[in-house]
């Protein structure tokens, strides 16, 4: 069944990447993330400088797939019930008002710019995919997943995300500038005529069987072990290696594991892979773990080349 359902799964794969390309500049990685966020329901916590198409991308990515997208924008004086949803007297009954959590697609943008009580509204959205409102739990629609953003050089008026909600991040992904060429690429497509974006995905009708099928794509024992190796690696009471006790002040835990092996198995499925392979894994280390470890302020490494040597040590090198 697998072999029959992932050449088609990878057919539609390629085509919503070749759309995307078509009007995302220099971005087939992150998209390719975003879709393995899709397909394991994952979530994913954009960092990078303003104006670098944070927001654009997820749009145009909601579009391509024919989604429900909604935008927050986190502010100091947001409130949970702005997310969530609350009930209202109309014609003398208490009638619900969904709140935009009710999507498929849900930006946070600047998620960090409100206070820890209104950024716990998301938890229980982003791991049980419920929503909990004055004691009664609706059920979110599927595909449910969040797409947070966070600006990193700005501190003033920001609240750091608790390590419970980061934890129920599957990627943290830093975007950076595109080259020279990339950006005069987007330049002449951004400011001439801009082809609409099309909403030719069905993705309903292959979407629920993927999903499924990502947690059927073999994956060898030996590979698995590595995996739980690496992890354990970054844990500064377990690890064997001096430099990561002296870097990380707390390392990675069991929903670590689990997630590099999901999106490796989703990737090997909308690659049109038979099988879990090394690389298949190895991408997904540092978007994975580089948010789920505490680094030591005077530590003098940064986190990816602690994150390399804990690799290293595994064997997924």
């Amino acid at each position: 069944m697998i072999g029959h359902m992932d050449s088609i799964i990878h057919a539609r794969i390629a085509a919503i990447e070749e759309q995307f390309g078509r009007h995302i500049v220099g971005q087939p990685w992150v998209c390719r993330q975003m879709l393995i966020s899709l397909v394991t329901g994952g979530n994913i916590l954009f960092t990078g400088v303003p104006g670098i198409g944070k927001t654009q991308m997820v749009k145009t990515l909601a579009g391509i797939l024919g989604l429900t997208f909604r935008r927050i924008q986190f502010t100091p004086d947001l409130m949970p019930s702005d997310i969530t949803g609350t009930e209202i007297l109309e014609d003398g009954k208490l009638k619900f008002v969904e709140g935009p959590v009710f999507s498929h697609i849900l930006l946070a943008d600047e998620i960090n710019r409100t206070p820890p009580k209104t950024q716990s509204a998301l938890l229980e959205a982003m791991e049980e995919k419920t929503v909990t409102v004055l004691g009664k739990t609706r059920v979110l629609g599927n595909p449910f997943m969040v797409l947070a953003t966070q600006n990193p050089m700005e501190f003033e008026g920001t609240y750091p995300l608790p390590e419970a909600q980061l934890d129920r991040f599957l990627f943290s992904i830093n975007l950076t500038y595109l080259t020279e060429d990339l950006e005069l690429q987007m330049v002449r497509q951004t400011t001439g005529v801009r082809e609409p974006v099309l909403a030719g995905e069905d993705v309903m009708s292959w979407l629920p069987e993927a999903q499924a099928l990502v947690r059927q794509v073999p994956m060898s024992d030996e590979l698995m072990l590595q995996i739980v190796r690496l992890v354990r690696e970054t844990r500064p009471a377990l690890t064997s290696i001096q430099e990561v006790r002296d870097g990380f002040r707390w390392g990675a835990g069991p929903r670590a594991i689990q997630n590099i092996i999901l999106a490796a198995r989703a990737d090997a499925l909308l690659s049109g892979q038979i099988h879990v392979g090394v690389e298949n894994v190895k991408k997904f280390i540092v978007p994975v773990l580089q948010h789920r470890v505490i680094a030591e302020p005077s530590g003098g490494r940064s986190i990816g080349e602690l994150i390399d040597q804990c690799q290293n040590k595994a064997g997924l090198c």
